[in-house]
């Protein structure tokens, strides 16, 4: 019996259970259009039963010495390891990932469980001074209680990881969704591996739904304190409008339109290799992909042709074959989303350097240029396998063509001159930028987030203890206050 299988449940106070609603979400591989699960939706009474779940599981596991709880993690770690190969099948399989892509995803989850086993001992309290005399301040950083958990289609086992690992081991419970095309590896996946490591039951749910069937109950009940959501721009809009309303702190790690700059002392060589993977590593659906690679005129005829010539001989088709680049998109509607915009680019006057051929999710890469600067497209992210390539004279217009965009996520400038990178860099309305390097990067230790339409918050290292616990004032009076009635 496969993942898809065993897993096709909702998860519930530590029980596999199905739904009851009155539909199916039906899985599908990508590539070959196989049907892996179907699993009958959550309603919002198994949502409230979840919460409900987390909330009573919670105050135990909060109060759990913080080593006992690493222990768990611990145990995680050695399944993953155990189970590389079948974990890699079921990745590969629901996503459409390419086995480049399934190996950095299952490191990284890695990574990720072993920072979550030291951010249980990370949270520490402080004693503060007082103006008034025998009094003493302590502040205690406690667990929020139970976080709502929102994750994605594109990486979902390392994305739901993320945040649900760290919630935990800071002494948090947990409700899950995993996004409606990934159910089995971004939920069914995560809960059975830690219900194995022996997590308690009711301290991680999965309920897999859609706001067709449940509205915003997810985000508007009373119980979850933080909302962490993974995903586009426009429902991150409507999840942040939702969770304020209800007075809960939401973190939001949401799209990008990230550029990587070549500036006129570059390595070309270097960049292009740069360039390519930052665009279409897993068919360009990453938030911190480059749509637009920037070039410094001195240099765009010589970036252009090598750029092109490693683009076009990008091979794309079957995920599991390990010739690979490009693999499916997540599915027929976003394929046909993504070819439509390269036919009204090139209607509009854009140049195809490369044009790719769609054959059902498999949409080959797209290289376009001479947009102009008035063009939506710019502005846009681009989740799929398309790269616009835009000259500049000079770092300051180089600069400003860079945040030329209502989003501001990651970037990467290359450059022999390391600290005139730096200096370029400072100047970008971005979360993340790298010099010399991908626009793709995510290391636990490290803060990541986005400004601007890119999100709110940070996740990664000391800031999932800002994200998922709370500052506690108790204050002692050992003395005696003097009160004016």
């Amino acid at each position: 019996m496969s993942y898809f299988d065993e897993l096709a449940y909702q998860f519930i106070d530590g029980e596999w259970r199905s739904g009851s609603g009155s539909w199916d979400i039906v899985d599908f591989n990508p590539y070959n259009g196989e049907k892996l699960s179907s699993i009958t939706v959550a309603t919002v009474e198994e949502v409230d039963q979840a919460y409900r779940a987390a909330e009573r599981a919670q105050r135990e596991w909060g109060a759990t010495n913080p080593y006992t709880r690493r222990l768990v993690f611990e145990r995680a770690l050695r399944i993953i390891d155990d189970r590389e190969e079948e974990l890699g099948a079921a990745i590969a399989a629901e996503v459409g990932g390419t086995l480049a892509k399934v190996g950095f995803e299952l490191h990284l989850v890695r990574e990720f469980l072993r920072e979550a086993m030291q951010l249980a001992l990370r949270p520490e309290g402080r004693i503060l001074p007082s103006p008034i005399d025998g009094k003493e301040n302590r502040l205690y950083r406690l667990p929020v209680g139970v976080v709502g958990v929102i994750s994605p289609f594109n990486f979902p086992f390392l994305l739901s990881v993320k945040s649900v690992a760290p919630a935990l081991a800071l002494g948090n419970a947990v409700v899950l969704k995993p996004h409606q095309n990934t159910p089995i590896c971004g939920g069914g996946l995560v809960a059975r591996i830690f219900e194995e490591a022996g997590l308690p039951a009711g301290l991680l749910n999965v309920v897999v739904t859609d706001i067709a069937e449940i509205g915003d109950a997810l985000i508007e009940h009373p119980v979850p304190k933080t909302i962490s959501f993974t995903g586009s721009e426009k429902v991150g809009r409507h999840v942040a409008t939702v969770a304020a309303a209800n007075f809960k702190h939401a973190i939001l790690e949401l799209g990008g339109n990230s550029a990587l700059v070549v500036l006129d002392d570059a390595d070309l060589d270097y960049a292009v290799d740069a360039a390519v993977f930052s665009r279409f590593v897993h068919q360009g659906q990453v938030c911190m992909a480059a749509n637009r690679v920037l070039v410094d005129r001195a240099v765009e005829r010589e970036f252009t042709e090598k750029f092109v010539a490693k683009v076009a001989s990008l091979k794309v088709g079957d995920p599991t074959d390990p010739g690979t680049h490009i693999g499916p998109l997540i599915n027929e509607g976003q394929a046909e989303a993504i070819t439509a915009l390269v036919d009204r680019a090139v209607a509009d006057g854009a140049a195809a350097l490369v044009h790719g051929e769609t054959r059902g999710t498999l949409v080959g890469p797209s290289v376009l240029s001479g947009l102009p600067e008035d063009s939506p497209l710019l502005a846009q992210e681009i989740f799929g396998p398309v790269v616009l390539l835009i000259p500049f004279d000079g770092d300051d217009e180089a600069v400003r063509l860079t945040n030329a965009t209502p989003y501001g996520l990651s970037g990467a400038v290359h450059t022999a001159d390391i600290e005139r990178g730096v200096r370029f860099a400072k100047r970008i309305d971005t979360g993340m930028i790298h010099i010399n390097d991908g626009t793709v990067h995510d290391e636990p230790i490290v803060p990541f987030g986005g400004e601007k339409s890119s999100g709110v918050g940070r996740l990664n290292g000391d800031a999932m203890v800002e994200a998922f616990t709370t500052t506690k004032w108790i204050s002692i009076q050992h003395g005696r206050s003097r009160f004016p009635f």
